[in-house]
């Protein structure tokens, strides 16, 4: 319990990406058991999994998953259906972890503090779950990218710890996405995120048709 509580306290406190990739090499082959089945009792991940299936026909599409770590995420859609799954992450380590799942088509690294190496209108639906909290990463330009790599229609579901989402600005830029008329905010629900010690808003928004 000691050794868990330690990473997920790490895990926040972090302020650099080397300060990341060093911690979750560190943790990638205990992260599950420790989270999922470990006194922290972390359920965001089946709650955006299943968010995420009831959108309907887009997780018959081609998905990525976000900050994917281990597959959590993945593995979930992957029991409700969805077989055309890409996970990314700033920490190798995670992504092998994520690649020997199964879940996903297709792993590969990336920076959310920077583009996303994919063209526009490329994917149905992004989730992204426990990496827009402390120490990670912030909402810009991470949420436009979604926006961008998204296809007309396609939706966005992602966690954002309830403990940041004013003062770190997420509130603020979703509102400003949905101003410009890109998104539809579909839904901001208050969620169960470290069962019984966190909650962390479920964020649901609809890409636009640009005309």
């Amino acid at each position: 319990m000691e050794a868990e509580n330690t990473f997920v306290a790490r895990a926040r406190d972090c302020r650099t990406h080397e300060a990341l990739q060093a911690l979750y090499a560190q943790w990638a082959d205990t992260y599950d058991a420790d989270l999922r089945t470990g006194t922290h009792n972390y359920v965001a991940p089946l709650i955006v999994a299943e968010t995420a299936l009831k959108v309907g026909h887009q997780t018959k599409g081609t998905i990525l998953d976000a900050g994917c770590g281990t597959g959590l995420v993945g593995a979930a859609l992957a029991e409700g259906g969805a077989a055309n799954v890409e996970g990314l992450d700033l920490s190798p380590h995670m992504l092998q972890v994520a690649e020997k799942s199964g879940a996903y088509r297709r792993v590969f690294l990336g920076d959310l503090t920077k583009g996303i190496a994919r063209p526009s209108q490329f994917y149905e639906l992004v989730t992204c779950v426990g990496t827009f909290t402390h120490g990670h990463v912030g909402p810009i330009p991470a949420l436009r990218e979604f926006v961008r790599i998204l296809k007309d229609g396609g939706h966005i579901i992602v966690t954002v710890l309830e403990e940041i989402w004013l003062p770190g600005g997420f509130k603020s830029e979703v509102d400003k996405l949905q101003a410009e008329g890109l998104v539809t905010v579909v839904s901001t629900d208050l969620e169960h995120y470290l069962k019984g010690q966190d909650q962390a808003y479920v964020v649901v928004l609809q890409k636009k048709a640009i005309a």
